[in-house]
């Protein structure tokens, strides 16, 4: 099944923007080709753009210690797994001290190398990292894959808590999803939501369906749409029956 992922509110869609760029930065990090650790700079400033939000490190801490204190009422219920309570619990705390002990504005240590900051101006114009542009990137770029490494795992580094934080609350959101199985009638489902107010929608669908969901909601009505792609790869309304499996997530 290909999942489809549908943030309902501003702090999710950043939360998810920043699970994305977290694990591109991974993954292109941990590869030896100086383009791959090209990729890999330009995701790191993304995440310097995406975490600049002033409010993000307050609301994160907040959702942390509100998800804490949940979950501390679970403590004395016999059907809760002690031992897995635990471990959450004190990956909450880990995950809120660390952001807690950020000083400073996100991404500032970025901000004052003057270097990178450097290499960031030019990377916004098309082909503007090129050797004669910024000789001294590209003596970097030949620099072994080990060296590189290093450079962007402690440039990333000070990001660490930030990742922790944002994985512990969207962990803790797609486990509360309430599941069903749904069928779209003619490429389209509404299912009303009573008034109640969803952070996520989570659509699952067969690949070989070539259904492709987009969705709308408020806290009374929740629209998913089904469009599949031409030749010109270009969306067209799906116009026959679509099984789907729907999840609705709220923390």
């Amino acid at each position: 099944m290909i999942l489809y992922e549908y943030p309902l509110n501003e702090r999710v869609r950043t939360m998810l923007r920043l699970e994305d760029l977290f694990a591109r930065l991974d993954h292109f990090c941990r590869e030896e080709h100086p383009l791959s650790h090209q990729v890999a700079l330009g995701t790191l400033f993304d995440l310097l753009e995406v975490s600049a939000r002033a409010d993000l490190k307050s609301d994160l801490l907040q959702e942390l210690d509100r998800q804490r204190q949940t979950l501390l009422g679970y403590r004395s219920n016999p059907q809760v797994s002690t031992e897995a309570l635990e471990r959450v619990l004190g990956q909450i705390e880990t995950a809120w001290t660390g952001l807690n002990a950020a000083t400073g504005r996100t991404g500032q240590h970025i901000r004052d190398n003057e270097w990178l900051m450097s290499i960031r101006s030019r990377t916004i114009i098309a082909g503007g990292a090129c050797e004669f542009d910024l000789p001294s990137y590209f003596a970097w770029q030949n620099r072994s894959s080990t060296e590189r490494r290093s450079d962007i795992a402690g440039w990333a580094a000070p990001f660490q808590p930030l990742e922790q934080s944002v994985a512990i609350i969207l962990t803790l959101l797609r486990e509360s999803g309430q599941h069903s199985r749904q069928a779209a009638e003619n490429g389209s489902h509404q299912q009303p939501l009573g008034g109640k107010t969803y952070q996520m929608v989570q659509v699952r669908v067969a690949p070989e369906s070539r259904a492709i969901p987009e969705v709308s909601a408020n806290k009374y009505l929740l629209w998913v749409r089904f469009t599949r792609q031409g030749g010109d790869l270009r969306p067209r309304a799906f116009e026959d029956n679509v099984e789907f499996e729907l999840s609705l997530c709220n923390l």
